[in-house]
């Protein structure tokens, strides 16, 4: 791989990726940083994780014209946490170079605190395309300036039926002189895309992602009317402690997770069809092991990291064996084994695994599931998560909630887990025990002289 001294980059910029500890490049920066930098449009084929977002932030970052008073660089993404992600990966960009500002407009957010940031001023925004359109038609943001265009993710936002923004976003600028589409997938829909506000673009394919061998594979024959009893004999007898079971459809996902919610289980739907804050709050939870499944889609879970995940469940195999890697990618992380279990009915779902069988070129058998007679699905998981009427916008950070727990409530600070903090609120994982004794009612507490409700979610 090439290195980055090798790019026509400033001497600032390369100090800085010096600084982050980026030396060679990843296989899409090094295919699509040279053209990006020269100005050609580009439609990029990479997975999340290829390191897409250091090839077309630094293009964007290299371009900063400060004689510009309207933003000459927009990126749309197509969730808040995406939008959040890619703007403070730009920031740590352009760290080195003076008066940048970058600013994210997404929902969830007041829109009357984002439109007197905008009075301000801003060189790069990045956003969600619902939002950015607000903010046209109310007039507080003007794309006159507009010289780059960044759609990241574009096939998920074709899938949460973003089409027609786009286009009306594009509609607001006046022939952006560069328009750079990165997609994981490159369906029909998004070459007609391409074609429709791209300027003879260069199609580049990064390489598909790795396969992960240490991951253990498993498949079981079921019949269509079995497969929920299935996946609670499955669940039953592995007892996995954080799960995400992969389902085709929003339907399909919301009848699992009331059924898992019905024997107990903590488990939560997770899918386009939520609002952004149910999203972000379920996330959370997750992440702070206190819930114990989501029951995702594969749009909905894509950029969905979690560490230590003990178990995929694959309800329904998907079509695609890219997808199918894809899924069963996210357990056996960081060295540890994981653990990928599919249901499998009909001569169609046979034909699927032929050909995932055929794309990770290992020979994989359906196997006969043997139920486990004195196994139930009883478990809970560790972790309880309480929410605090208070964030970033009130100057709290993670150490003041930490001393207020331990110092004003009397909690030892090992039964403290993952803390998360937003602009408005705040989330905090505690052991379930702690939690079930000391918050089974909403209790005020005091952080950084403020009283703030804090309450089990």
């Amino acid at each position: 791989m090439a290195s980055f001294d090798k790019m026509e980059l400033s001497p600032e910029i390369l100090k800085n990726l010096e600084s982050l500890d980026f030396h060679q490049m990843t296989e899409v920066q090094e295919k699509s940083l040279p053209l990006i930098l020269k100005g050609r449009d580009v439609a990029v084929q990479a997975k999340t994780g290829s390191g897409k977002t250091i090839a077309f932030g630094l293009g964007l970052v290299a371009k900063i014209d400060h004689s510009k008073k309207l933003p000459t660089s927009l990126v749309l993404c197509p969730t808040r946490e995406l939008a959040a992600q890619v703007a403070g990966e730009l920031r740590k960009l352009a760290r080195m170079i003076k008066d940048v500002k970058i600013l994210s407009l997404c929902g969830g957010t007041p829109i009357r605190s984002q439109m007197s940031s905008l009075e301000f001023g801003a060189n790069i925004i990045v956003g969600t395309p619902g939002r950015i359109l607000d903010h046209l038609e109310k007039h507080s943001l003007s794309l006159r300036d507009i010289q780059q265009i960044v759609l990241d993710e574009a096939d998920r936002m074709l899938d949460m039926g973003f089409s027609e923004d786009i286009r009306e976003i594009f509609s607001y600028a006046k022939k952006p002189k560069q328009t750079m589409l990165f997609s994981a997938t490159y369906p029909d829909d998004i070459k007609e895309l391409s074609r429709g506000i791209q300027n003879d673009a260069k199609l580049i394919k990064a390489q598909t992602e790795k396969i992960n061998l240490d991951i253990k594979q498993v498949f079981y024959r079921t019949q269509a009317s079995e497969r929920q009893q299935l996946l609670l004999d499955i669940l039953a007898k592995h007892q996995p402690e954080s799960t995400i079971i992969f389902c085709t459809t929003k339907i399909q996902c919301d009848e699992i997770a009331d059924m898992l919610q019905k024997r107990g289980l903590r488990a939560h739907a997770l899918h386009g069809g939520l609002e952004q804050y149910d999203r972000d709050e379920i996330m959370v939870l997750f992440t702070h092991k206190s819930i114990s499944a989501i029951v995702a889609t594969d749009v909905a879970a894509r950029g969905l990291d979690v560490e230590d995940l003990d178990l995929v469940v694959n309800f329904e195999l998907s079509k695609d064996p890219e997808i199918h890697v894809h899924r069963t990618g996210r357990t056996g992380r960081a060295g540890k084994k994981g653990m990928a279990i599919s249901l499998v009915s009909g001569s169609k779902e046979a034909f699927r695994l032929e050909n995932i069988s055929e794309y990770l070129d290992q020979k994989l058998s359906i196997e006969k599931f043997v139920k486990d007679p004195d196994a139930s699905v009883r478990y809970l998981p560790p972790m309880r998560t309480i929410k605090i009427s208070g964030g970033k916008k009130n100057k709290i950070r993670p150490g003041d909630i930490l001393g207020a727990l331990v110092k004003d409530m009397g909690i030892h600070s090992k039964a403290i887990g993952k803390i998360t903090v937003f602009d408005f609120y705040a989330y905090v994982a505690l052991d379930s025990a702690i939690a079930e004794s000391k918050l089974q009612s909403p209790k005020d507490i005091k952080i950084k002289n403020k009283m703030l409700r804090a309450r089990m979610v």
